[in-house]
């Protein structure tokens, strides 16, 4: 009855470390996940940033094409 329940104790701990490395190996998954995840959300926030960068440059030089195209007229007539 001694060894049945020694090799039972033994089994549980076998079992118990088996556990704790497939919990281990999830978390690093999930770490590795999440930090893709981060990077591709800050390239993705990198390009719309240089995106509404590039249509505020236009929208300024428009809005200074209009404003020019008025003084133009102004001192025309």
């Amino acid at each position: 009855m001694k060894k049945l329940f020694i090799s039972f104790a033994a089994l549980c701990l076998v079992a118990s470390v088996y556990s704790c490395r497939e919990t281990e190996k999830k978390a690093e998954d999930a770490m590795d996940a999440t930090e893709e995840a981060v990077e591709e959300a800050m390239d993705a926030t990198e390009d719309a940033m240089e995106e509404t960068k590039d249509a505020m440059e236009n929208a300024v030089d428009s809005l200074g094409n209009a404003v020019e195209e008025k003084v133009e007229e102004v001192k025309g007539n």
